[in-house]
Order: structure tokens, then sequence, then C-alpha cells
């Protein structure tokens, strides 16, 4: 009886222990993606003109300014790859000092989104 009691105590623990380290894996994985950073490079922009502004609205940078002051978002703008991404609450009030300016901007992306860590001026 007692054989057999240290048997079954013995196979439920090898099963519980088979049965978590595969989803221990699939958790790091996930959690390995979600923290990885990206740089990306583009212009600031907003998201009313987006990649290109309009003519007569004169530079990048001013145009940027007033379409924000009326109520759009700050957005990076990827000119070479012709996308745009929407820049997160953080995003938002840094790209401010970099209107219409060429930056790298550093974070987490998702999709068409970043999670910004900083941006900075791009040579």
């Amino acid at each position: 009886m007692r054989k057999t009691l240290v048997t079954l105590t013995l196979a439920l623990f090898v099963l519980a222990a088979a049965s978590v380290a595969p989803l221990s894996g699939i958790a790091q994985k996930s959690n390995n993606k979600a923290v990885q950073e990206r740089t990306l490079v583009g212009f600031i922009s907003d998201n009313h003109c987006g990649l290109k502004h309009m003519k007569g609205m004169g530079d990048d940078k001013s145009c940027t300014l007033m379409c924000v002051k009326q109520g759009g978002k700050f957005v990076l703008a990827d000119r070479d790859h012709k996308r745009v991404y929407q820049l997160d609450k953080t995003g938002q009030e840094k790209a401010r000092d970099f209107a219409g300016q060429k930056v790298k901007v550093t974070g987490r992306v998702s999709g068409r989104s970043i999670r910004v860590t900083s941006i900075e001026a791009a040579g």
C-alpha cells in the first residue's frame, strides 16, 4: 500500500512538472517580445497631414504645430517606408520640441503605435 502511494505521488509530481514547463517557456517568449524596444527614424508630423503637409501651410514645423493646436496629434511619419505611427501620451509631450524635424524615436512598437521612451534629433 505504501509503495503504491509513493508511486502515485511521484507520478503526479512528474505530470505536474511536465505540464508547467511548456507554459513557462511561452510566457518568457511573449514577455521578451513585449519588452523589446526599437528605434525608428522619421519626421514629427501630425495626424491630419501624416506623410506630406499641404501646400500653403508654411514649413513643416508651422503646419504641424498649427494642426496640433487645432486638435490634431503628433505622429512619427516614416516617409521612407510610407508609414505613420501614433505616439503615446509621453510621445505627445516630447514631440512638441521636434515638430517638423527628422528624429529617432525609441520605444515599444505595437502595430502602428509607439510607446515612446525617447525622441532625439536624427543626423
